[in-house]
């Protein structure tokens, strides 16, 4: 873990994990996976200095509780096969808003009315969006920002 000199407290958003990656890399690799499933809406925020708590949100919306689940279990899936390293999960039991807690970044499923309700892009408005690029349907890459 790189250290700061000054204050002898991890350099926030700059280590390097186990899988090698950032923690902005990290949460772009984890967007990609609730693309493959046909996550809609995704949105990856860097809230390094704003959130006690992590470093990047990704928010993902589903159009029904079976896909939010079908979500959530995709990353924890992905997360196995990949090395990637997570804490646990709240929510899964009525769908409506899936958390996934990967240490550093944190996944947020939700039904689309839920997402709109809690507006969670809004409540984060000073952090700086993490730009994504997914594959279009005629495989090529198309980058999308917040």
């Amino acid at each position: 873990m790189s250290m700061d000199t000054n204050d002898a407290k991890p350099v926030r958003g700059k280590k390097k994990h186990k899988t090698g990656l950032t923690t902005p890399q990290k949460a772009a690799l984890v967007a990609s996976w609730l693309h493959e499933k046909k996550g809609r809406d995704i949105v990856a925020l860097d809230v390094t200095g704003l959130s006690p708590i992590c470093e990047a949100m990704v928010a993902v919306s589903a159009a029904s509780v079976r896909q939010a689940k079908a979500l959530a279990d995709h990353v924890l899936a992905m997360c196995a096969e990949r090395g990637v390293a997570y804490l646990g999960m709240e929510g899964y039991r009525t769908g409506q808003w899936i958390l996934v807690d990967m240490n550093d970044v944190l996944v947020h499923v939700f039904l689309e009315e839920t997402r709109g309700f809690y507006n969670l892009e809004g409540l984060w408005s000073e952090a700086r969006p993490i730009p994504l690029t997914f594959p279009d349907e005629s495989g090529r890459s198309e980058e999308r920002r917040v």
